[in-house]
């Protein structure tokens, strides 16, 4: 494994193929502040932009994944400037994040190597696939702050766990042990926690070996995208129109022959090319 950049409150390491993305303020369970925001956002880019990563996976250093925003303020934590009447208030920050990772042309894998809480667990829900450690516990805790839930988790959560589970969870919000939050679909797997971070890894590999960089981006942004389409109209659109820019590219052409020939594919697209636009031309409702 070795290290890109070192920044903190983000470390940015590879490991191969796989880029690891690791929350790094362990002196306070990696509390997330707003120089956090700006370095995942920040990271994600530099991720997004560079060919030799497939895939990342997000983790935590020391014994916790997130305990969520930073209280260093005290009650003033979340006093921010803006006006509800004009409707000039700032972006939720966590919602930043939460859409930098929805976006992302590459898997993305939340490896959750301990407790998860208010944002550090919302943050997660964009994620492909989460695991964690069987010490993990994860608090939805807003309604215990006078908060309500962020991170556009309103919409994610209900997708993954189903509506009465999620409300479950956000109305009381009480600590949910990684064992519930599997069953309850929010995680993958459970593992001990010296298995996190390689067990992501090689779940982040299956992802990618084998397969098209641009392929992956563009199926990952239907898969997601469509779980907002009004109806399966829309989604047969975008994927007409992928299937037929796809079928016309060297990648398909590379790839067919690869199979016929019995060979390892060697796809030549590249992500940072850019990205076909599927669903403005596609009518897509997201």
């Amino acid at each position: 494994m070795t290290e890109l950049r070192t920044a903190d409150p983000v470390l940015l390491e590879r490991d191969g193929e796989i880029a690891i993305l690791r929350l790094h303020r362990p002196d306070r369970l990696n509390a997330f502040t707003d120089e956090m925001c700006e370095r995942i956002i920040a990271t994600m880019d530099e991720i997004d932009a560079d060919d030799t990563v497939r895939a990342v996976v997000i983790t935590g250093s020391g014994r916790a994944f997130c305990a969520g925003a930073d209280l260093a303020a005290g009650g003033d934590t979340f006093v921010l400037a803006g006006d509800p009447g004009t409707g000039d208030v700032p972006a939720d920050q966590g919602g930043r994040v939460a859409l930098r990772l929805y976006r992302s042309n590459k898997p993305v894998i939340a490896a959750v190597n301990g407790p998860a809480a208010g944002v550090g667990v919302t943050v997660t829900l964009p994620a492909d696939i989460r695991i964690a450690s069987d010490t993990a516990k994860f608090g939805f805790v807003f309604t215990r702050r006078g908060l309500v839930p962020e991170a556009c988790s309103s919409w994610f959560l209900p997708r993954i766990v189903g509506i009465a589970t999620a409300l479950e969870w956000t109305l009381g919000g009480r600590m949910v042990g990684a064992e519930e939050a599997r069953e309850r679909g929010l995680l993958r797997e459970v593992v001990p926690a010296d298995r996190v971070l390689p067990r992501a890894l090689e779940l982040a590999r299956e992802l990618v070996s084998g397969t098209a960089p641009v392929s992956v981006a563009l199926t990952r942004q239907l898969m997601w995208r469509m779980l907002g389409a009004d109806s399966p109209d829309v989604a047969h659109r975008a994927e007409s129109l992928a299937i037929y820019l796809r079928g016309v590219s060297d990648d398909t052409r590379e790839g067919v022959e690869a199979f016929l020939e019995k060979r390892d594919p060697r796809f030549p697209g590249q992500v940072s090319a850019g990205l076909p636009d599927l669903f403005g031309a596609a009518g897509a409702a997201t």
